[in-house]
């Protein structure tokens, strides 16, 4: 059994994932709860979020019939940050004559590039290779038993604050579970949604939350860029509420059931809003909650599109534009998208992995489906085949020392 835990600003999902007989991973529970305990993708209030994360895997466990003692926990927010970097070494070999590509040299490799100065109140949370170049062959995947003199690695650094990272370990101890790894939740959505053509390509993949907006860059198949907008769904529910005089809750609830932001993509009578405090009822036309969506989300599009345009690609996005997360269901979103980007989008939906797909397939469960993909194949991994610097032996997972430590300090 592995678990999925995406602790976001506006609510915590949960999935429960077991083997099946064809040794897949196969759904068997999903639970969500509202949040109200972060501010951002940022921990605010510990006792709020802690009591999220138990009732959103008691649903789950209710639903799988398991019992949930650990999960893999989603981190994002505006405190995530990724820059590239490059490591060398000379190839030792296992005899100087030849000069083969060990295991030992891919990892010294990685631990060259690992070496980057970042601040003291932050951590090293994923190093992901993105290509190695042996001599001067560039392209490389995997230069295992390939003979050289020189060998380089370009690798995706991706820090995060350490005091976000034990505030998020520590709501999820106190909530009666431990945390069996962080994993950036843009990267598990991207596990979740993305193809392995468009991943080739270079796509953008768009993780519209409630808090915030998470872009994460493929290109040549490997994460390129990491990025953060501290905007999503709640700024568009909010402007309803606003410009309509109306409360957050109703708010909600019409860009849920009516809302869009192209012309035209919603139709169909007026909306029947509730009057407050015995007041009558107020019709309000849907054509009206298309033009306070869409200068917002036309906003947030823009803001990514300027983060898109800093950066040196070696090729234009050929995969497109992938739009997942809450507000990605927002009518027209795709069709805002391409017009913004001028590219071809879609709204990225998790892959079908057997059970309760009913339950799961939407893109509001992309992250926490993504995460429980993520655990099933990291507690597959060992020390033996470990050419990726994530990888840890099973029994000791990524962050699984500082839970640990911070349980015996705190509790």
């Amino acid at each position: 059994m592995v678990v999925g835990l995406d602790i976001g600003t506006t609510k915590v999902c949960a999935v429960i994932g077991e083997q099946n007989e064809n040794g897949n991973l196969e759904i068997t529970g999903v639970g969500t709860c509202a949040s109200t305990g972060l501010r951002k993708g940022v921990v605010v209030n510990i006792e709020a979020t802690l009591r999220s994360v138990a009732r959103a895997i008691e649903a789950a466990e209710m639903m799988s019939g398991r019992e949930v003692h650990s999960a893999w926990t989603g981190i994002g927010g505006s405190h995530i940050d990724g820059i590239n970097s490059r490591g060398v070494v000379a190839v030792t070999g296992k005899s100087r004559e030849t000069r083969e590509i060990v295991q030992e040299d891919i990892a010294r490799v990685l631990e060259a590039a690992r070496a980057v100065v970042i601040p003291m109140d932050r951590q090293v949370l994923e190093l992901i290779p993105q290509t190695y170049i042996v001599d001067d062959q560039k392209g490389i995947r995997d230069p295992l038993d390939m003979i050289g003199v020189r060998l380089e690695a370009e690798v995706h650094i991706i820090t995060c604050s350490i005091t976000s990272a034990q505030n998020l370990i520590k709501c999820v101890n106190r909530a009666g579970f431990r945390v069996d790894g962080l994993v950036l939740q843009s990267l598990a959505a991207g596990r979740a949604v993305l193809t392995k053509e468009e991943k080739e390509l270079g796509v953008a993949l768009i993780d519209l939350g409630g808090g915030t907006t998470d872009v994460l860059v493929y290109s040549d198949g490997a994460p390129y860029s990491t990025t953060t907008i501290p905007a999503g769904g709640s700024q568009v529910t909010s402007d309803i509420s606003i410009v309509k005089n109306i409360s957050f809750e109703t708010a909600e609830k019409i860009k849920l059931e009516a809302g869009s932001c192209w012309e035209g993509a919603s139709s169909g009578d007026d909306i029947i809003v509730q009057g407050v405090g015995g007041r009558p009822s107020l019709p309000i036309p849907r054509y009206q909650i298309e033009e306070i969506a869409r200068p917002r989300m036309e906003e947030i599009f823009s803001l990514v599109k300027e983060k898109l345009g800093k950066l040196s690609l070696s090729r234009p996005l050929g995969g497109g534009i992938v739009l997942t997360g809450g507000a990605s269901q927002l009518l027209g979103a795709a069709e805002l998208a391409s017009h913004v980007f001028a590219l071809p989008a879609r709204v990225g939906f998790p892959l079908s992995l057997g059970g309760l797909e009913e339950e799961y397939r939407s893109p509001v469960y992309s992250t926490a489906v993504g995460l429980a993909l993520e655990g099933f194949e990291r507690e597959g991994w060992t020390q033996e085949n470990a050419g990726d610097i994530r990888v840890r032996e099973k029994g000791t997972p990524l962050f699984g020392r500082l839970a640990e430590w911070l349980k015996k300090e705190f509790f």
